[in-house]
């Protein structure tokens, strides 16, 4: 009996020894939660501070960059004095609404709003010089594609069967699709527009553009014979188009076939050319640009960007040499001029 007590004592102990483990393990949880709060509050309290002489630097900079006077950011007399050396820092009004754009300028000065205000305005202005520049660039490009897509339709004897534009896509090369290319509601290709195309394709084949070939039909009610409507026969010529290129070296995926109907004209459907010039195939050769940049291409590319007929590598070097003497004989006169003016 004795000994079976000293088991039921030994056994008690040792429940009670585990239930003191058990009580004092929350003290650990405890304490992991309130450093996690601390490290919480931390982290928002640094997030809540704007620095305002980073601000200033910032807009010194773009300032600078376009040649502008930052007097307001060197400590200088300036409508906003004192902004350059401050080192103030502006708390955010936690009571702002995030999404209200009032969120870190609570409590900036009307100087110091100015400044954040200049500082956007210069990156806005340095952002669209850039996109123009690349533009101009762009459409240099396309404009030496067109020489020498001419140079070889030139030489194939076609150059007056193409006409180009410079839009937003790209360089776009119409082939009016009268009768030397297709036949009248047909999708097969005439002699005369392998030809054509012949002469395209190895030039197209060099290029690290992707191509799309747009078919077009004119605006006439007449029935399409052999296709259920316009839209299939566009489409169709089209096809017929990527099809014999991918025969003649251009990569498939590279290429792109898309039928318009007669949606898309060329020249207004009251005009008597309407009947040939809106019955085509356009080859554009898409420009690489991002969509901000390609936007800016038809204002860039000028004369170009209307209807024209191709320019030959001669012709265009023929042309760079009588504006450069055209030039020079202008800066020749102004010369003379202003020494006349300051002898007399």
């Amino acid at each position: 009996m004795s000994s079976g007590g000293g088991g039921g004592r030994r056994k008690k102990a040792h429940e009670e020894h585990e239930e003191h483990v058990n009580h004092e393990r929350w003290l650990v949880s405890y304490a992991d939660m309130l450093t996690l709060l601390f490290v919480l509050f931390v982290v928002l309290y640094s997030m809540s501070d704007v620095n305002m002489k980073k601000f200033a630097q910032l807009a010194s900079g773009l300032s600078k960059g376009f040649g502008a006077e930052s007097a307001a950011f060197s400590g200088s007399a300036s409508t906003l004095d004192g902004a350059g050396q401050s080192s103030e820092i502006v708390q955010i009004d936690p009571g702002a609404n995030p999404g209200d754009g009032k969120t870190g300028t609570s409590n900036m000065t009307e100087a110091q709003k100015a400044a954040v205000k200049a500082a956007v305005a210069a990156e806005d202005r340095l952002k669209a010089s850039a996109n123009a520049q690349a533009a101009t660039k762009e459409a240099e490009n396309l404009k030496n594609i067109e020489n020498k897509l001419s140079d070889a339709l030139t030489k194939a004897g076609q150059l007056n069967n193409v006409k180009f534009t410079i839009d937003k896509r790209g360089l776009v090369v119409t082939i009016v699709t009268n009768e030397v290319v297709f036949a009248g509601n047909r999708a097969d290709l005439q002699a005369g527009g392998k030809k054509i195309l012949n002469a395209l394709a190895p030039t197209l084949a060099k290029l690290p553009n992707n191509i799309e070939v747009d078919g077009n039909t004119n605006q006439l009610k007449a029935v399409t014979t052999y296709y259920p409507s316009g839209w299939e026969l566009s489409a169709a010529r089209a096809s017929t188009t990527v099809r014999y290129f991918a025969g003649h070296g251009i990569a498939k995926n590279r290429m792109s076939a898309v039928g318009f109907s007669d949606t898309k004209p060329l020249i207004s459907p009251s005009d008597p050319r309407s009947i040939t010039m809106n019955r085509r195939v356009d080859v554009v050769v898409l420009t690489t640009l991002p969509a901000d940049q390609a936007a800016l291409l038809p204002a860039a590319a000028g004369a170009d960007a209307k209807l024209h007929s191709g320019q030959t590598t001669a012709q265009a070097a023929a042309l760079e040499k009588a504006v450069e003497q055209a030039n020079s004989a202008a800066d020749t006169a102004t010369s003379t001029t202003t020494t006349t003016t300051t002898t007399n």
